[in-house]
């Protein structure tokens, strides 16, 4: 029997990514000549960029997140304590056009073992990852764009038929439903095109077992689906592909985290993004649903509990403060951990069968989440 599918519109065509490369390649550029106008006219090179320093990260109350504010910082070569980050951010704009000239991929770690083969010295990846955050702020750009990834991967599980963009794959075809253990989520799959599904909602999950669970028991069948699991604090690189497919096929997004103020904090950051990250956009979705676990629900519906730990709380002392959790559901499920002490992860509802979780749990939620 044929599947019912709406059609979709190709997300991006492959003109539109090429567009998006060279505008980039030319903020590189524009920041290389600047550089060399400064050395052609006896100047040291300076450069400009937003400050990401805690007092210039403000909540903005119409994006409902965490923005840069208008502080900016100046590095110069005029200053002998910041000759070693001019020269490391100099090199690291080389390095991301040479990727994006020859069409190559890069893990962050790839990043601070290259710098080596120019004699650009970094102490650890650490202040090599500094320094790409750094070069996002000067171009706006998020380092994926910048053919630049961390390791970490997350997967996706569902109808959709994706058409992918990457150098050598143009063209080819997949449905997501068609390998047992899911897609990873990486470059070549989050810049594919979207062709066309049957899925009416996205459900993130933060385990990769109940991830498992939810392929074996057909969540994206019996739900009409997609299922990703985002491995605990979601990538960057998957808070992408939410952000494509909530806004490109008009889905909901629904969130399933363990029950403890972390996975609270895993869903937020998917709503309204992270302080770390306020000088990127496109990496959040606003009308994003958490579904639970809900410290609530802990006692409705009887589930093993783990006693909290002082740094359970102190997180939770963190939480209260930030503007993002000061009022609805956030707010009361806060109140709530204080006051039974006790935290309980996804798999708590094994307790009553392996299918409990989705044949109870899940669709009991999603009735609750209408009226929210």
């Amino acid at each position: 029997m044929p599947k019912s599918k709406k059609q979709t519109k190709h997300s991006k065509s492959q003109n539109d990514i090429e567009e998006q490369k060279v505008q980039i390649r030319s903020q590189l550029k524009q920041l290389g000549e600047k550089i060399y106008s400064d050395l052609n006219s006896q100047r040291f090179p300076t450069i400009h960029f937003p400050s990401r320093s805690v007092r210039n990260i403000v909540y903005d109350k119409k994006t409902k997140q965490y923005i840069l504010g208008s502080n900016t910082v100046t590095r110069t070569a005029s200053n002998i304590k910041q000759i070693r980050s001019v020269t490391q951010l100099t090199w690291l704009a080389f390095f991301a056009n040479e990727l994006m000239s020859n069409k190559k991929s890069s893990t962050l770690r790839d990043v601070y073992y290259s710098s080596q083969a120019y004699a650009v010295d970094y102490t650890d990846q650490p202040e090599s990852d500094a320094i790409i955050t750094d070069l996002e702020s000067v171009i706006s750009t998020a380092r994926e764009r910048l053919n630049i990834y961390p390791e970490e991967r997350s997967a996706i599980f569902g109808d959709l038929d994706i058409e992918y963009t990457v150098p050598g794959y143009e063209g080819n075809r997949a449905n997501l439903s068609s390998h047992p253990d899911g897609y990873l989520i990486g470059p070549s799959l989050s810049t594919a095109d979207f062709v066309d599904t049957s899925a009416e909602m996205i459900i993130a999950i933060e385990k990769g077992g109940l991830f498992n669970r939810f392929i074996e028991e057909k969540v994206h069948s019996k739900y009409k689906a997609i299922i990703i699991d985002t491995a605990g604090q979601a990538p960057r690189t998957t808070r992408y592909m939410l952000k494509r497919l909530h806004k490109e096929l008009n889905l909901p997004v629904y969130i399933m985290t363990d029950g403890d103020v972390y996975g609270e904090h895993i869903a937020m950051v998917i709503v309204s993004g992270s302080a770390g990250a306020a000088h990127l956009r496109d990496l959040t979705v606003p009308s994003a649903k958490w579904l639970g676990i809900w410290a609530s629900d802990i006692a409705k519906y009887k589930l093993p509990t783990i006693p909290m730990t002082e740094m359970d709380f102190k997180r939770v002392s963190e939480l209260k403060r930030d503007p993002r959790y000061q009022k609805g559901v956030w707010n009361k499920e806060l109140d709530v951990f204080l006051q039974i002490k006790a935290k309980c992860e996804l798999e708590a509802f094994s307790k009553y069968g392996l299918t409990t979780i989705v044949d109870k749990y899940l669709p009991e939620k999603l009735e609750q989440a209408k009226s929210m």
